[in-house]
C-alpha cells in the first residue's frame, strides 16, 4: 500500500494541530494492521486452494472457477469507520470494520457455493461471524451472493491474533451480473434511472434461471457418467 496514500487519508482526519509524531505513530499503527488483513487473506485463499485441488484429485472437478481479493483502500477505510459514527482510530478499525479483508469466490454452480462455504466454515481454526445470503434473499436490485465474514487466527511472534476477513461467494452468472451493473451505476453516477433498474433486475432473473438450467444439465451428465456428485 503506498505511503502516500496513507498519509493524505489520515492526514485529512488528524488535521493540521496535531503533531508529526501522532500522524506517523497513526500510519505505522495502521501498516502494521494491514499486514495482519493481508495474511488473512492469505490464509483464507490457502484454504480454498486447498479444499479446491482436493475436489479435483477425488472427483476431476474444481468447484472454484477461480479466486480475487483485495484490501480496502485507506480513504475508503477512514471514510467507512465515519459513516458509521466511530473513532478512526487503529483500534476502532479493528473493533468496527470487518470488510477490510475481501475474497470473492467465483464458483461454476449455485451447489458449489454452499459446498464451498460449509467446508470451509467446517475447519477448526475458521470462525463464522456472519452469513448474508443474497441468493436466497435477493437484494432489491435483483444482486445475488452468498455474504459470509469468518475469523482467521493469525499467528505472529507474539501469538496468535483473529482478524475478520469477508467472502463474497457466487456463480459465473451471478458474478457477470454483478460486475456490469457495478459499472453501470458507476458511469451514471449511481442515479440509475427506473426503467433501467427494472431491466436489470429482469436480467438477473434470468440469469438465475440459466443458472439453476446449467447446474442441472451438469448434474446429469455427472449421472450419466456414473460420477460422484
Amino acid at each position: 500500500m503506498p505511503l502516500e496514500l496513507m498519509e493524505k487519508a489520515f492526514a485529512e482526519v488528524l488535521g493540521t494541530s496535531d503533531s508529526g509524531e501522532t500522524l506517523e505513530k497513526m500510519m505505522n499503527d495502521f501498516a502494521a494492521r494491514m499486514q495482519l488483513y493481508r495474511a488473512g487473506i492469505k490464509e483464507i485463499r490457502t484454504k480454498l486452494e486447498i479444499l479446491d485441488e482436493e475436489f479435483q484429485t477425488k472427483y476431476s472437478y474444481n468447484p472454484i472457477h477461480h479466486i480475487e481479493s483485495r484490501l480496502k483502500s485507506p480513504r475508503s477505510i477512514v471514510k467507512k469507520v465515519k459513516a458509521k459514527g466511530f473513532a478512526v482510530t487503529v483500534e476502532s478499525i479493528s473493533e468496527n470494520i470487518t470488510d477490510v479483508a475481501g475474497i470473492r469466490v467465483i464458483c461454476n454452480y449455485i451447489d458449489d457455493i454452499y459446498r464451498v462455504a460449509d467446508l470451509l466454515t467446517g475447519q477448526d481454526d475458521v470462525k463464522l461471524i456472519r452469513v448474508r445470503d443474497y441468493i436466497k434473499n435477493p437484494k432489491p436490485s435483483g444482486y445475488k451472493s452468498l455474504h459470509i465474514i469468518v475469523e482467521i487466527p493469525i499467528f505472529l511472534s507474539t501469538g496468535a491474533i483473529p482478524i475478520p476477513v469477508e467472502i463474497q461467494i457466487r456463480t459465473i452468472a451471478m458474478d457477470f451480473w454483478a460486475s456490469l451493473e457495478h459499472k453501470l451505476k458507476y458511469k451514471t453516477a449511481n442515479d440509475v434511472s427506473p426503467e433501467l433498474r427494472e431491466r436489470l433486475k429482469v436480467c438477473a432473473e434470468k440469469i438465475s434461471v440459466l443458472d439453476t438450467e446449467m447446474q442441472d444439465i451438469h448434474y446429469t451428465i455427472q449421472e450419466q457418467n456414473g460420477i460422484e456428485q
